[in-house]
Order: C-alpha cells, then sequence, then structure tokens
C-alpha cells in the first residue's frame, strides 16, 4: 500500500490523525521512533531551519527538496506545506507533480497571495474565491496517484470571517479537495462549529501561540475533527531546550552533564546505524572462491 493510500486510510478510520510537525530528519525519525502514524512537514519550521522567517521566501524547489529528505528517513505517510501552490495554476500543477515525486502523501494549498504569511500572523491577503477554487481544480487534476491527499486551506477566517471560511471550504471539496483546513479559527465556539458546517473532513491547526485556543485533541476529536496537525511542537520545544542549554554553557563554561542521555552510539542507532553497519559487514565478510585445483 502506498503512504497516500494509508494516509486515505487512517483518515477513514475511527480516530483522528494526529500528524507532529517536523522539519528535517532529525525531527522526523524522532517523531516515527514515538509510534506516530503520520508526520507533517511544516513549512514555517522549513523556513527557519533555513534561515528564514514564514514569509513565502522559499521557492517550490526548496520545498519539495525538504520533503525528499523527510520522506527517505521515515517510512509514515507524509502531509506536506504546500503554500500557496507557488504561483498560478501551471505552478500548482507542477507542485502536486513534485510533491508527488518527493514521496509525499498528502499536501495543503492556501488561498492567500503570494508571498504569504504564516496563519497565525496579523496581515493577510486573500485571492478571490474564484482563484482559490481554480487552483485546488488544478491541484486535484494534477495528481497521478488517486489516493494522494488534497487538503484545502483558507486563511479567510481571519481576514473575512467565519461564514467565508466555511463557504470557502465547502467550495474547495466540491472542486476536488479531500480534506478542509480552516487556518486561525480564534474561539472554542467556532472550532465546535467549524465541523459541523464544513461538508467533509476538517483538520485542526494546533499552533503553540498562535491564534487557536488551546484544547486536548480527545476534545478535538469529539468535536469532529479527522486530522491535527502540530507544527510548531518540536521546532517549539528545540528553540526553548536550545535556549537553555546555551546560556547555560555562556554562564557557566561548563557542557551539561552527559548522564542519563544518550551516549554517541545510541544517538546513532536511532538512526538505523545498527542495519547500516551490518551491511557493510556483509560485504566484508564474504569470503574469497577457492581458486580451482
Amino acid at each position: 500500500m502506498s503512504h497516500a493510500a494509508t494516509l486515505r486510510s487512517l483518515l477513514a478510520a475511527k480516530d483522528m490523525v494526529i500528524a507532529p510537525g517536523v522539519y528535517d530528519g532529525i525531527t522526523a525519525r524522532l517523531v516515527e521512533l514515538a509510534g506516530f502514524k503520520a508526520a507533517y512537514m511544516t513549512g514555517a519550521g522549513t523556513s527557519l531551519s533555513r534561515g528564514y522567517p514564514d514569509l513565502g521566501l522559499l521557492t517550490l524547489t526548496e520545498m519539495a527538496g525538504n520533503a525528499s529528505v523527510i520522506t527517505r528517513t521515515i517510512d509514515l505517510p507524509l502531509i506536506a506545506d504546500a503554500d500557496t501552490g507557488y504561483g498560478n495554476e501551471l505552478n500548482v500543477t507542477r507542485t502536486v507533480q513534485e510533491y508527488e515525486r518527493a514521496g509525499v502523501a498528502g499536501m495543503h494549498l492556501e488561498d492567500q497571495v503570494s508571498p504569504k504569511r504564516c496563519g497565525h500572523l496579523a496581515g493577510k491577503e486573500l485571492v478571490s474565491r474564484e482563484e482559490f477554487v481554480a487552483k485546488i481544480r488544478a491541484a486535484a487534476a494534477a495528481r497521478r496517484d488517486p489516493d494522494f491527499v488534497l487538503i484545502a486551506r483558507t486563511d479567510s477566517r481571519a481576514v473575512i470571517g467565519l461564514d467565508e471560511a466555511v463557504w470557502r471550504a465547502n467550495a474547495a471539496l466540491a472542486a476536488g479537495a479531500d480534506v478542509a483546513f480552516v487556518e486561525a479559527i480564534p474561539t472554542l465556539e467556532e472550532l465546535e462549529a467549524v465541523p459541523r458546517l464544513v461538508s467533509g473532513p476538517c483538520l485542526l491547526n494546533v499552533v503553540q501561540g498562535g491564534k487557536t485556543p488551546e484544547l486536548s485533541l480527545i476534545d478535538a476529536q469529539a468535536m469532529g475533527y479527522r486530522l491535527a496537525i502540530l507544527p510548531s511542537l518540536l521546532l517549539s520545544t528545540m528553540m526553548e531546550t536550545a535556549d537553555k542549554v546555551l546560556l547555560s554553557l555562556m554562564e557557566t563554561r561548563t557542557p551539561p552533564s552527559a548522564v542519563g542521555k544518550l551516549n554517541v552510539t545510541q544517538r546513532f542507532q536511532r538512526f538505523r546505524s545498527d542495519e547500516w553497519d551490518a551491511l557493510r559487514n556483509r560485504f566484508r565478510d564474504i569470503q574469497p572462491a577457492k581458486a580451482a585445483e
């Protein structure tokens, strides 16, 4: 079964799919080792890991390249941020093709103008209804794998209001999207309302310190959400932990104790070093054939 087919199967199952955000091979492997069934390539994390804020500064090539790194690292369905599709309907078509080649199982496409902004920042601008729906149609038509999951994201709640967000979500589903993603929902009441008002599966974006209220994923599933992404979970944890460790080193000039932490061998083993060593030794252990007498 392809990863795209696996993702569709997960979305059709009883439990909501939880996809922690990843932005490189390390974070992706940690999500897999933790036992999650899917991962999410965060655009913000991808941008920040390359030294840029999440303001639409990365190209399709950079995003698809990062997706390739992640998919070769893990054996999980990867959902990836595809921003605005990097242009018009032609660019959207190429985006779907490149993401499929990269091994991505599903992607989300949004209705901001380009360059976009993080969905939890102020100052977002939208394309027209007609342009958004046309991009969704193009993305749906571009799929080579019919199981590839197309997620339609609308940022219109923060710009125009909930009614417009629901309209765009439903229009996108009618145009061929598989899942609706209403971004930056500001209240619990609206969080509860979206799955009732949208005629299809809904995604919840859980951003720490963002515009959406905090809630348990058990409650989100009870509201009717089928998929939750957590783009900032590992990113914010890494940044905050690194700040503390670096500040301590600067102040004390003493590296943190290694007691109770992974040693070098154990770190590499988490990335299958034993398998690679076995492969090398397999070829080294071959005995030369005896010469004919």
